[in-house]
């Protein structure tokens, strides 16, 4: 498993986030609630890509749509405020072999998502869902192996091991949604088709696939039309697939 360069490049979306930085359980964590009463009895996890919650506010901005859709949503900083950096990728400064040798998503990410899990279970929340980006897809994967979701949405995801992640999932009947980018090196076509061979039989999976290249979904450029009409779609049936399964 490896990331790419294409996983540091993107565009930087404009907006101020309107959600908080809170503790919970411990973990430093971006949370955006929907305004009016909402089902405290579920929780949205969102796994970021290697930007994090610092980087650019794109990740958290999609947050915030999140929960102006109805769903109370959290953002761990699983990468412990020390993403990944554009512009030292872009100087030539940023090793991001090194980076990730330190921010394993199994050694690293899943522990502190499990600590806003059970911080979040003593609350009250009974059901979570999680969307999720990137690196961000590799912890969703492995939420659903272990099963402690209840729904999850993943685009571009990185750092799979195909086919021995996706036999793995066939024997879990989470439903799964699966935002593919036409092209993307780090989920490429080959990959994703057999993951739907592999899948086909199992009626929690789903894949659709959108123009676009690794990130689109939340690193895009809003001002191109048809980078910005496969984000949209992706955000919309994402709300949909959780909607209906959350």
């Amino acid at each position: 498993m490896s990331l790419g360069s294409c996983c540091v490049q993107g565009f930087i979306h404009d907006g101020t986030p309107t959600g908080e930085i809170k503790e919970v359980g411990g973990v430093r964590t971006y949370v955006s609630l929907p305004k009016g009463d909402y089902d405290k009895t579920k929780a949205l996890l969102f796994f970021t890509d290697i930007f994090g919650v610092d980087t650019m506010p794109n990740g958290l901005l999609l947050a915030d749509s999140f929960a102006a859709n109805g769903f109370a949503t959290y953002v761990v900083d699983y990468l412990k405020g020390d993403p990944a950096s554009m512009e030292g990728y872009q100087n030539g400064t940023f090793d991001l072999g090194k980076w990730i040798q330190s921010h394993s998503p199994q050694e690293v990410a899943l522990p502190l998502v499990d600590k806003v899990q059970d911080a979040l279970k003593a609350d009250g929340v009974k059901r979570f869902g999680c969307v999720s980006f990137c690196y961000g897809g590799r912890v969703a994967v492995d939420k659903v192996l272990n099963g402690s979701l209840d729904v999850a949405v993943t685009a571009h995801p990185s750092l799979l091991e195909v086919p021995k992640d996706i036999e793995a999932l066939n024997g879990k009947s989470v439903p799964f949604l699966f935002n593919n980018a036409s092209e993307d090196v780090m989920f490429n076509k080959e990959q994703q088709e057999k993951s739907a061979e592999i899948l086909k039989d199992n009626k929690a999976y789903t894949f659709i696939e959108y123009d676009g290249g690794h990130g689109f979904a939340i690193r895009g450029d809003p001002s191109d039309p048809k980078q910005r009409k496969s984000a949209d779609d992706c955000f919309e049936n994402s709300v949909n697939h959780l909607k209906k399964h959350l």
